[in-house]
């Protein structure tokens, strides 16, 4: 009878901690950025990198001082990640701008102009809205309405759709410099995939702005595939704001690590396949022939996401993917 009561009280104090643990870690945030006032780690030029041949410790602090004690420390953690990424890989994600409108139309056409260097960008989306009177939680498509994915899949479960129109930002074979991205930021040389991650964060602004679109701002997931997954990797990796992240067939540059893909045979997206591709910032190609010396790796990018939801979906019969 004894052990039985003991029993019962420990799994009564687990139960208790699980739930007291659970409720402190949220599955999105209200901002884009919580870690926007942590400091930023050394960012060494690349031949003050060291070199390291395994998966970089996520948990590990960037001036080696060593691992995170607990879930506190994330959101700093998190943004050192995000600062290597874009230092080294992509560019950097310009601010929230300060002069942003919205409006929807009567068709449900949102549209999100912005207005940055005395330039503007507009961008349209398209909604479309399930049976019932909202608001709906919803996921926003890279390219359509729910990306690659059956659009039933979204609609028979009560949950909307939002067209990203990524071209509006960059096309899709980007001229560096040339593109609707840079009649704001015209000093910028970022690579697309921040930008398109940016957009679709203005995306969501937007829903912010306008409440009769019926969109449930906590409840927002992103989809795209292949360079899209990547887009939507990328996306969901830099906004807090996006509950679920659907990563669909991302391959390298996406999932797939650069370490990992480095090692494999075959026909596989390498970062030597990066070279030169304006989706990427400049600077990356650094790094082909030394994949070893950056400071993180995509397992980091992914590791980004948490402790929001991250889908990842595959195609094992497609060997440039490297879903090993």
């Amino acid at each position: 009878m004894k052990a039985k009561i003991c029993l019962s009280v420990l799994l009564l104090i687990l139960i208790v901690t699980i739930n007291s643990v659970a409720q402190e870690i949220p599955l999105v945030y209200s901002v884009e950025n919580t870690g926007s006032k942590c400091a930023k780690p050394a960012l060494p030029a690349f031949n003050n990198l060291p070199v390291i041949t395994q998966l970089p410790d996520p948990f590990k602090w960037a001036n080696g001082s060593g691992r995170i004690s607990g879930f506190k420390d994330w959101s700093c953690r998190r943004s050192e990640i995000s600062a290597q990424i874009q230092h080294y890989e992509i560019g950097t994600k310009p601010a929230p701008p300060s002069n942003l409108k919205a409006s929807l139309s009567d068709k449900g056409i949102l549209t999100v102009i912005i207005v940055e260097h005395n330039d503007t960008l507009r961008l349209t989306s398209k909604i479309t809205l399930p049976q019932g009177n909202g608001p709906f939680p919803a996921v926003i498509g890279v390219g359509g309405g729910s990306g690659s994915l059956p659009a039933d899949i979204f609609s028979t479960r009560g949950i909307a759709t939002v067209q990203f129109n990524f071209a509006e930002v960059m096309a899709w074979k980007p001229v560096r410099g040339k593109e609707p991205f840079n009649r704001l930021y015209p000093d910028s040389t970022v690579g697309s995939f921040v930008a398109w991650a940016w957009g679709v964060s203005r995306i969501i602004d937007g829903l912010e702005k306008v409440p009769e679109a019926k969109i449930d701002v906590k409840h927002l997931a992103v989809t795209g595939c292949s360079f899209a997954g990547k887009i939507a990797l990328y996306s969901g990796a830099f906004d807090e704001r996006i509950a679920l992240t659907i990563a669909q067939e991302s391959g390298g540059g996406g999932a797939a690590a650069w370490r990992v893909t480095d090692k494999l045979e075959g026909k596989r997206e390498t970062l030597k396949n990066a070279q030169g591709v304006p989706w990427y910032g400049k600077d990356l190609t650094l790094f082909n022939n030394a994949v070893t010396k950056l400071p993180y790796d995509h397992h980091e990018l992914m590791a980004m996401v948490a402790p929001r939801a991250l889908f990842l979906l595959g195609n094992p019969d497609y060997e440039w993917l490297a879903d090993e």
